[in-house]
Parts: C-alpha cells; structure tokens; sequence
C-alpha cells in the first residue's frame, strides 16, 4: 500500500478520532474520502453537521475503507473486532488509536497477515501541534509506517518508536498536556496569591509557557541550560527552585509518568 490518498474510516469517532478527522480535512484531504462510524445516532449527526462525513456502520467502514483507525475505547475494542475482524480482508490496514493497545491484541483478532500499525497522537492536534508516535505491528511495511505518517503529519510531528516503547509514549506525550495544564493552573493561582489579577496572571503564564515551549524546540539547548540562563546566584529563582526540590516536584514528576506507563499496561491487560 503506497501513501496518498485513501479511503480512511475512523472507527468509533469519539474525541481522538475526531481530532483524526478534523487534521485530515484541514490537510486538504477529500471529505468524500472519509467515513467515521459512531455508537449513538445524535453523535453521527453531530459529525456529519461538523465535518460533512459521512457516518456509516462498522461493517460499511470495514467495506469501502482502505484504512481503518480504530479510536474506541480500550475496553471496547475486543467486542469491536469480533464484530469486524472476520470481515476486515488482509490487505487492509488498520491503525489503532487505542491507548494501551499492543498490535498483537488485534492480529490475534484479524485474519493473518493483517497490518497494524499503533498510533499514540495527543491533544494539540486540534491546533496542529500534535506529538504523533507512530509503531509498526508485525506485519506492517515501510510503506504502511509512511501512510500512517502522512496521515498524521498535517496534526504535528510524527516519530517512529518500537512499540516496546509506546506504553512510555503514552505516559510522556499521551497524557503530557495535562501535566501542562495543571503545572499552568498551579502558576496562575500562585500569581493570584502574590496579588494579580486572574486573567494578568493567566496571560504572563501562558505566553511564557509558550515562548519557553519555543525556546526548547528552537535553540537546540539542553533544558538545563536554557534553566541556568534564568538562575541568576541568590536570586529569585534558584530561591523558588529550592523551595520545588524541597517538595519533591521532580520525583512527583517521574512517580507520576511511571504511574501512567503502569496504567496503560493495566488496560491492555483488562482488555485482553
């Protein structure tokens, strides 16, 4: 299977798969080359309004699709292929957005020598800033990984992982924005304490999350140099870094992502 443009449908087009939809069409990518299906009638006329697709059943999407990206919920993907699976032909290639999922949850379910490819994608794509992991499953080419690709560059960047590795995606990229958010919330309350208005302190916080955001990306320094840069010697910030370490931040910090990784695992294995 060679990239451009296929049929796609997003199977279970709850809010990772609309983010799939909505980054396919701002791509340029043909409406007519879109399906999504939904479990709830008023869902598939909220999408069909919103986006101009058109939502079919499962069995339909399995049919006239080319690729099918599975974006239900973990515990609902083994009724899911049992349903499909038999149906889905072995030239299909079916990409999973399905948190915790391993590519060998699902060749178990379809014919063999069906091609997975696993996808961790994350929030931002609604403003195409997505970070994108992308994972081959065993019967999945070059040629897939780079349709996968395709597919989701218009949402961000992309980044091929061994899927030994996306259970860490998920902890680190997956769930990262909220670590942000609440890291932001935490900013803004501290700045109404000092004394500023909500909205100023929302404002000073999230345009330096965002020119710090570039920095990173931009400089090509390393974090801890780009911190230094700001710790002045018995200033104000090495003062407010003591108090963090003090506290913890940085081991709340691994203790958190690791308690995510585990997560994962422990859907993939409630699911199977």
């Amino acid at each position: 299977m060679s990239a451009g443009v296929h049929t796609v449908a997003v199977i279970g087009a709850g809010k990772i798969g609309e983010l799939m939809l909505s980054g396919l069409l701002r791509s340029g990518w043909p409406v007519d080359r879109l399906l999504a299906t939904a479990r709830r009638p008023a869902r598939a006329e909220e999408l069909t309004a919103r986006y101009g697709v058109r939502v079919v059943d499962n069995l339909t999407a399995v049919d006239e699709a080319a690729v099918l990206a599975v974006s239900v919920k973990p515990q609902d993907a083994a009724a899911l292929l049992d349903e499909i699976g038999p149906k889905v032909p072995a030239d299909k290639l079916v990409i999973s957005l399905c948190a915790g999922l391993p590519t060998s949850f699902f060749s178990r379910r379809l014919p063999d020598g069906t091609p997975v490819v696993r996808v961790m994608t994350n929030t931002p794509a609604l403003v195409d800033e997505a970070m994108t992991a992308i994972s081959a499953g065993a019967y999945a080419t070059g040629a897939h990984l780079t349709l996968a690709e395709e597919m989701f560059k218009p949402l961000g960047q992309t980044i091929r992982v061994p899927e030994s590795q996306q259970d860490a995606v998920t902890a680190l990229s997956g769930s990262g924005p909220a670590y942000f958010y609440l890291l932001v919330e935490a900013m803004i309350d501290a700045g109404i304490l000092l004394g500023l208005p909500r909205q100023v302190a929302h404002e000073l916080i999230v345009q330096t999350a965002i020119g710090s955001a570039v920095m990173l990306r931009d400089s090509g320094e390393h974090p801890v140099k780009l911190r230094e840069a700001v710790t002045s010697p018995a200033g104000t910030t090495i003062s407010a870094i003591r108090e963090l370490e003090k506290h913890g931040v940085r081991a709340a910090m691994l203790a958190a992502l690791e308690a995510a990784r585990d997560r994962a695992r422990e859907l993939a294995a409630q699911a199977d």
